[in-house]
């Protein structure tokens, strides 16, 4: 037939088309969003990376498909079942399945995560069944060496050495001794902290206040120089 069709191409290369089109089809795609406080400026969002994406399909399979007008594949399965049986075995495989649409642009690989099927009001004709895929990121651990532990020099007696500064970065502990601003340029200069314990949420980098700093709880409270902040 020359109209739309779903194919399912198995983990073994192995395709079948769905002998009835779903109503619809949708794509879920999503980024990972966070919003922080800003002082004098409000809620910033913080766009994040990709969440994975998923498809969701939802139609029906005729128990007997001979005589069905509404089929479209030319060739079905004598039997719903036998569709049944195929979409069970490739949940149970837990391997990566394609689904293409003819005519558009979509075509989607991923895990069979949800599968479900059964009969609806009393139609003994025809099942009715929803699956979704969802994306799968390759990944595997990597396994690192450990270097074997080398003795510490001992420093001779009558010279001490001082400690290295703490790093400073996102989500670090401070303390804080300066003015407060709106923003990393300097404007709209606020109230001063004088020994507060705060965190730093974001840092702009080569700004003369480059530190924005919230209470341990979250609570925006603006942006200072460098030199007003000390790692504790």
């Amino acid at each position: 037939m020359a109209g739309m069709q779903f194919n399912l191409t198995d983990s073994k290369n192995k395709t079948f088309v769905l002998p009835v089109n779903p109503k619809e089809v949708s794509i879920d795609s999503a980024t990972a969003d966070s919003t922080v406080s800003v002082v004098k400026l409000g809620q910033i969002n913080l766009v994040g990376d990709e969440k994975i994406r998923s498809i969701e399909v939802s139609s029906t399979l005729p128990v007997k498909t001979a005589d069905v007008h509404y089929l479209s594949v030319s060739k079905p399965y004598k039997n719903g079942q036998t569709y049944v049986d195929k979409l069970t075995k490739i949940y149970k495989s837990k391997k990566q399945v394609r689904l293409v649409v003819t005519k558009t642009k979509i075509s989607f690989k991923g895990i069979m995560s949800e599968f479900k099927y059964g009969m609806e009001d009393g139609n003994a004709d025809e099942f009715t069944f929803t699956f979704k895929l969802t994306e799968y990121k390759p990944h595997k651990a990597k396994k690192i060496k450990t270097s074997k532990k080398k003795k510490k020099k001992v420093a001779k007696k009558g010279k001490s050495r001082s400690k290295p500064p703490k790093k400073i970065g996102r989500g670090s502990k401070v303390i804080v001794n300066g003015r407060l601003h709106a923003n990393s340029v300097g404007s709209g200069p606020g109230a001063t902290e004088r020994n507060a314990t705060r965190k730093i949420s974001l840092i702009a980098k080569g700004a003369k206040y480059p530190y924005h700093v919230t209470t341990l709880s979250g609570g925006a409270r603006g942006w200072v120089s460098k030199s007003a902040v000390k790692a504790v």
